[in-house]
């Protein structure tokens, strides 16, 4: 039998003293590749993440998202769970090889059929949709013409493809993200190799596909809004706050390039509408082709910002990604199973950077969450402890951030439920729902039972097996 739980460490009772205002949006947030599996049904096309997990020795665990949690299918039980959270809101993207098979062109109707029935699922349990355009499963036909993102042509077919998806959800989704993570899908897909599609081009690859990624956001904010009267238009960035590792002057210097390299030249482009000139200097003969009237149409205003945030980054020099050439410190401390320091601080840190030199307006943390071993007890109970641990103490920061004035409007965990972790395969699980891959089933962890008091107000007291 359950019992009450174990409230020796006080967790609970900082979870119901977080206090967010009345509007705010709280949810969880998950990705297409990730969770739906069905890569081969319905007329889907295949995506440049089935051809890259299906190559020998790329992925940690060697399993593919061919089924991850068969979302396609389950689609209307896991709703169910996110009303057991008490969420508002919930971050999905859309497979855009789901929608438009080869890329550009025929239209897949079964493709736009299946998010038809999410979004009225959603809507029908008052939960509201914040659709990510892109991330990352790009249709191989277009990596396979051109390079992917390297190719500048790929901005029209990107905006080829948002106009039939925004046209055909338009009356019921207000919440539109262009993009998910722009410095991870570039640089670890197109410098590194070690994400989808494999290229190891180094900072120019990257440079180059992120640019023609700005581009087709900015290009895309005004066709958006045109298909949908009211639409709130938003990008999302990994950010991190950053601190050197010493005050030796090279240290100090590396933490420059480092945010110049992960934070300033997305921010800098998106809100000031130029690169900055300093990573000029840095990637000198490294930097995409930017022709006249490239960087005014990055920069339309947006209505929103979205900030994934996990950890903080303590810099020293090094020769970490050239030409940046730092390297990251492990301070002392506790560690995740991802090896990525937990530093409840860094959420408001990012979000008070942002606002000080960007001021956005509003600003939503889009992804934040944790991953640690989860062990299964005999009566079934999941009790996170770390996991919990670490979700109330971000989300103390996120309400600290609004109580400075900072105008953060939501907070979306990452993520809904155990998923595909990309090149981690199936050994990293970050959810507040369990799921046994092997049969599918879905078991409310500790820390969504908390989640969920922080996020409605349980009636009852919290129960869970310790």
């Amino acid at each position: 039998m359950s019992k009450p739980i174990d409230d020796a460490s006080g967790l609970t009772a900082r979870a119901r003293a977080i206090r967010f205002p009345a509007d705010f949006t709280i949810g969880a947030a998950t990705a297409a590749y990730q969770i739906e599996g069905a890569v081969a049904e319905d007329g889907r096309g295949e995506s440049i993440w089935d051809r890259f997990t299906h190559a020998p020795g790329v992925i940690a665990d060697g399993q593919t998202g061919d089924i991850a949690c068969d979302h396609y299918h389950r689609w209307s039980g896991d709703i169910a769970l996110m009303k057991q959270l008490n969420l508002n809101a919930y971050r999905f993207s859309i497979a855009w090889p789901r929608i438009i098979p080869e890329g550009r062109g025929r239209v897949n109707e079964a493709g736009l059929a299946f998010y038809d029935r999410l979004v009225d699922g959603l809507l029908e349990a008052g939960i509201a949709s914040f659709v990510t355009l892109y991330h990352w499963d790009l249709p191989q036909v277009l990596q396979d013409e051109g390079g992917g993102w390297l190719r500048r042509g790929i901005v029209d077919d990107y905006l080829a493809y948002v106009d039939v998806v925004t046209r055909r959800l338009g009356d019921r989704v207000k919440h539109w993200t262009t993009f998910n993570e722009l410095w991870t899908f570039t640089w670890w897909g197109y410098a590194f190799g070690e994400d989808a599609p494999g290229l190891k081009l180094g900072a120019k690859g990257a440079l180059a596909a992120s640019h023609h990624a700005l581009l087709a956001h900015g290009k895309a904010a005004p066709l958006i809004r045109a298909n949908v009267p009211g639409a709130k238009v938003g990008i999302v960035l990994d950010l991190n706050a950053s601190t050197p590792a010493s005050e030796r002057p090279e240290d100090i210097a590396a933490t420059r390039r480092f945010d110049g390299c992960q934070n300033r030249w997305y921010l800098d482009a998106l809100f000031l509408g130029s690169y900055p000139a300093d990573m000029l200097e840095v990637y000198a003969g490294l930097t995409p082709d930017i022709r006249s009237g490239d960087m005014a149409a990055i920069a339309p205003p947006i209505d929103y910002l979205g900030v994934n945030v996990y950890r903080r980054s303590v810099i020293a020099d090094g020769a970490d990604v050239p030409p940046v050439n730092f390297t990251r410190i492990k301070p002392p401390g506790v560690y995740t199973t991802m090896g990525w320091e937990v530093y409840p601080p860094a959420l408001y840190d990012i979000l008070a950077y942002v606002q000080d030199n960007y001021a956005p307006g509003d600003v939503y943390i889009t992804e934040n969450g944790a991953a640690f071993t989860d062990d299964v007890g005999p009566d079934g109970a999941i009790v996170d402890w770390d996991r919990a641990r670490y979700m109330v103490a971000h989300l103390e920061q996120a309400a600290r951030a609004i109580k400075a004035g900072i105008p953060l409007k939501g907070y979306f965990a990452w993520t809904l439920m155990d998923n595909f972790e990309w090149a981690c395969g199936f050994s990293q699980r970050f959810g507040l729902i369990h799921v046994a891959y092997e049969t599918q089933r879905r078991r409310m962890k500790l820390s969504g039972e908390i989640f969920a008091e922080i996020a409605g107000g349980a009636k009852q007291p919290l129960r869970q097996a310790v």
